[in-house]
């Protein structure tokens, strides 16, 4: 905390992450015994609306009951704190984030459901769960729109664009049309996906943005297990499945709540040059192999992991569900101590180490049964988690603004690609071998080749401002973007909510 002095015993600051904050001190009379004397705090703070206010109160409540010796800040906190428009920023993504999780795996989920009552065969499923891909197309279309129009706007269509597609995929007559709902459903929730990573990247300082996409990821980690608490359902019948694609309508209201509350990114508002993509095509071309080689192991492993359950190892839909909660759920460890270390450590050994790791324990969980499959796939999610908010920062860092939607775009695309690859390899592979495991293991090859390339030839992005890493969005004279004060050049709004917390020490 960097508080400033404004009257004996009263302290404020301004510049965190609170819309308002003050400290007064208070020094009782010494006891006539023992000459201590009580020493009281009193804290006047908020947080910004939108911040999971309810959430977020109790751990600073708490962190400024119990400050740390050091004068550090708690684990929990961002590892570079960030003002009170990033806090709300960061809050308000995260909501939006349940919405892009869900979508982004129901339709992996789903599958197995509705190709039974379709009649399909596996080879049918993966050409289906490929054919949706092919949507991601629709992200680019709404990147190259974002660096036009603006952030928030785009982010808000395309999370209407999924909720739309989702309801009508629940209306599908057989596997084609589902295929072709959920092609834009694929491209609209890619589009929300980069979106969030881009305003995110914009928005937070230079030493928390891997640590902020992490909570991101977790927040979307939290979507997609909603999907998993409605997939009982698809056991009580062949077109029960379909409840799934009815259910996101619940999300519009949060989208329309926040996305009236979602101030336009300050790097975007502020002047910036528009750049075309020559010059940038090193770049572009090493994050979308990266994301390809990924993906050609990740799609598959996630998409096919409930057929395996069912077909090779004969779980239930409540039994498949209950792996997937319990096997998943300490990912969101790793996503979050990933991102920390990838901010304090370095982005390329923590991501290459969590490509071969990972993707090792995962090939295994395909081998084994009993104990060891459920061991190997928590640890092996755990491991692989820290690759999420990696890849997901790298590709906002190395762009210039006026690109940065677009890059993302092209890359999120071309890691369709590889999962389209990926995707229809697995289902021939198991075809062919009768086993999903020899296919997750030569597939696994994807992630030992993306490690060698991040090491090789990644650059490293951690605790450097976005314009020293692309020099055309640089004002001369100017603060990094992080520390700019809000677009209309005023501060944040202040509400009636307060939160109050007291504190008394002992002193000689």
């Amino acid at each position: 905390m960097r508080e400033r002095a404004d009257g004996p015993g009263h302290f404020r600051d301004d510049a965190g992450p609170f819309t308002h904050y003050e400290r007064t001190v208070t020094e009782g009379e010494p006891d006539p015994v023992t000459g201590h004397r009580t020493v009281t705090q009193y804290f006047a703070w908020e947080l910004p609306r939108g911040a999971w206010r309810p959430l977020t109160n109790i751990g600073v409540r708490g962190a400024l009951r119990r400050p740390r010796p050091d004068g550090t800040t708690p684990r929990w906190f961002p590892p570079e704190r960030p003002d009170a428009q990033g806090a709300q920023v960061l809050g308000l993504l995260a909501t939006l984030s349940l919405a892009v999780g869900y979508h982004g795996t129901l339709l992996g989920q789903t599958m197995t459901f509705a190709a039974d009552e379709f009649g399909s065969s596996t080879t049918a499923q993966g050409a289906a769960l490929s054919a949706a891909r092919i949507g991601g197309l629709l992200a680019i279309a709404l990147g190259v729109a974002a660096d036009r129009r603006g952030r928030r706007r785009l982010l808000v269509l395309a999370l209407l664009l999924c909720v739309t597609s989702t309801v009508l995929g629940g209306l599908a007559p057989g596997l084609g049309v589902l295929a072709a709902t959920q092609a834009v459903n694929r491209g609209s929730v890619a589009a929300a996906g980069l979106l969030l990573a881009v305003v995110i990247a914009e928005e937070m300082p230079k030493g928390s943005r891997a640590y902020a996409v992490g909570l991101l990821s977790m927040s979307t980690a939290l979507g997609a297990g909603m999907a998993l608490w409605l997939l009982p359902l698809a056991d009580l019948g062949d077109r029960a499945w379909r409840i799934l694609y009815l259910a996101p309508v619940v999300f519009l209201p949060l989208i329309a709540r926040a996305g009236r509350m979602l101030p336009e990114s300050r790097r975007y508002v502020r002047p910036h040059d528009t750049v075309s993509l020559a010059g940038h095509g090193g770049r572009l071309a090493l994050l979308a192999a990266a994301g390809f080689l990924i993906n050609v192991f990740v799609a598959p492993q996630t998409q096919f992991r409930n057929e395996y359950l069912r077909d090779e190892r004969g779980l239930s839909a409540a039994a498949v569900a209950v792996f997937a909660l319990l096997t998943s759920t300490p990912a969101g460890i790793g996503i979050v101590v990933g991102g920390r270390l990838a901010d304090t450590r370095g982005r390329k050994v923590v991501g290459a180490a969590s490509a071969v790791g990972g993707a090792s324990l995962l090939v295994g969980s395909f081998s084994l049964s009993g104990p060891a499959m459920w061991v190997a796939a928590t640890l092996g999610a755990l491991l692989l988690a820290p690759l999420d908010p990696i890849a997901k920062v790298y590709g906002p860092e190395l762009f210039p603004t006026s690109l940065r939607a677009k890059a993302a775009g092209i890359i999120a695309t071309t890691a369709m690609v590889g999962s389209v690859v990926g995707l229809t390899a697995a289902g021939a592979l198991r075809d062919g071998f009768g086993s999903f495991a020899p296919a997750m293991a030569l597939l696994a090859l994807g992630p030992a080749a993306t490690a060698v390339l991040v090491l090789a030839k990644f650059p490293e992005t951690a605790r450097r401002e976005l314009e020293d890493l692309n020099p055309e969005d640089r004002i001369p004279g100017a603060d990094p973007a992080g520390h700019l004060a809000d677009a209309d050049g005023g501060s944040p709004t202040p509400h009636n909510d307060r939160e109050t917390t007291q504190s008394a020490l002992n002193r000689t």
